[in-house]
């Protein structure tokens, strides 16, 4: 009997967005057979009288080489069309639509991971509320690459996705994946089952099992005027946790918010939790002076904010993290923010590195294609300074504005002296024998 499982969801917060990839993190599992996608959006296009806008799918990011053909009824009437270079899978309602309304896309992809062209079929219908301007459209098409298909990318031909709007990517397989639970994109590299969670999520087993649990915080965020960088999210690792047939609760926490404005200390990022059995600390805002007015040191945290001029390095939590960087004084000591390899680098009159992350969860990055070269959780770089290995972010010296944040999904701090900057989100993963 053919098994569908959640491989992950994504649903457009406040601002909208620009686009939505599947998943946001890593690469589509190569486990199943076919691949179904479920889509609930609205467009921001404004262009006046229009009704809707294009939702056009890009494949491994390329958005060429297909070819669909589709028949149309809209307004009473059916008309077909065909078409060798649009991408565009169906159609979601703009803003000239009534308010509030979504479309409904389905997008079925059977034998993705073959080494041949990839047919696809679509059913959509964009809703109007109306009796006389819903479009129901049925797509069949061909994607002419015979790479296995690892990410998906959704896109509005004109304005944004808006807030609200969901997408969900399953993975079909004619029998059960072998896999002994739900929750999260679940993988294997031939030893081991994975289930990483880049978003709060439920896991559970169908069977009592043991299994190993991977949980780092999100990263704090940087100091600004010659602050000190984020500390990285704790990192905390059980082995052989007998887990039963229940849902446990997996809580990914989000990195500290970038500071701008009047205030200037970077905020630590979130905590991130399996069940009861473990919660990782998130990372340690970095330190800041105002200019000369009152300042802070770097807060503690999994790993510790880095100092600045004259204030201190924040402490680290034993076990999941290190200190930040210290200070010995200098009007343009800046100190990086602790990773969970090692402490932010000490400064004296300049800005110093953020610490290394751990690279000791490699074979955990490299199953599931998280982390950044096989590390995790590093800190932030003092005001110019390089970020750690695993996720630290920097800024540009002079560029205030310049997005210095960490990594998601590593709990890598952010880098300081940045307006926009934030500390990169954290991740559960976890892993049991096949």
């Amino acid at each position: 009997m053919a098994n569908m499982e959640l491989i992950t969801s994504v649903t457009v917060g406040s601002g909208g967005a620009a686009s939505v990839t599947l998943p946001a993190t890593g690469t589509i599992p190569q486990t199943y057979t076919d691949l179904k996608i479920l889509i609930s959006a609205r467009s921001s296009e404004s262009g006046g009288t229009a009704q809707s806008t294009g939702l056009s799918m890009s494949i491994n990011g390329v958005t060429t080489d297909r070819t669909l053909k589709a028949l149309l009824a809209y307004g009473g009437t059916t008309t077909e069309s065909v078409s060798n270079t649009t991408s565009a899978v169906g159609t979601i309602p703009g803003t000239a639509v009534t308010a509030s309304t979504f479309n409904n896309i389905e997008v079925y992809i059977p034998n993705y991971t073959s080494s041949n062209y990839k047919s696809f079929s679509v059913d959509s219908i964009s809703e109007n509320n109306s009796a006389t301007n819903n479009e129901l459209r049925l797509t069949a098409g061909l994607w002419s690459q015979t790479s296995a298909i690892t990410t998906i990318t959704l896109t509005p031909n004109a304005g944004n996705l808006v807030e609200g709007s969901t997408f969900y990517l399953y993975g079909i397989s004619n029998v059960t994946s072998g896999s002994k639970a739900t929750g999260g994109i679940v993988s294997s590299d031939g030893t081991y089952w994975y289930h990483t969670f880049p978003f709060t999520g439920t896991f559970t087993p169908t069977s009592a099992i043991s299994a190993d649990i991977l949980c780092i915080a999100g990263g704090g965020s940087g100091g600004r005027s010659f602050g000190g960088g984020g500390g990285a999210g704790g990192v905390v690792y059980l082995s052989s946790q007998s887990l039963t047939a229940t849902g446990y609760t997996v809580t990914v926490g989000g990195g500290g918010a970038a500071q701008g404005g009047s205030s200037f200390a970077g905020l630590n990022g979130s905590n991130s939790q399996f069940g009861s059995l473990t919660a990782a600390v998130g990372g340690g805002g970095g330190g800041y002076d105002a200019g000369g007015g009152t300042g802070a040191n770097g807060a503690t945290g999994g790993s510790g904010g880095g100092g600045s001029r004259t204030y201190t390095g924040g402490s680290g939590t034993t076990g999941q993290g290190n200190r930040g960087g210290n200070i010995s004084g200098g009007i343009n000591a800046a100190a990086g923010g602790g990773g969970a390899g090692a402490a932010g680098g000490d400064s004296s009159s300049a800005a110093t590195a953020g610490g290394i992350g751990t690279n000791t969860y490699s074979s955990w990055a490299n199953a599931t294609q998280t982390g950044v070269n096989g590390y995790y959780a590093g800190g932030g770089g003092g005001q110019s300074a390089a970020g750690g290995l695993g996720g630290g972010g920097q800024n540009v010296t002079g560029q205030p504005s310049y997005d210095s944040s960490g990594v998601i999904n590593t709990g890598g701090g952010a880098g300081a002296d940045s307006t926009v900057g934030k500390g990169g989100s954290g991740i559960v993963i976890i892993r049991y024998a096949i």
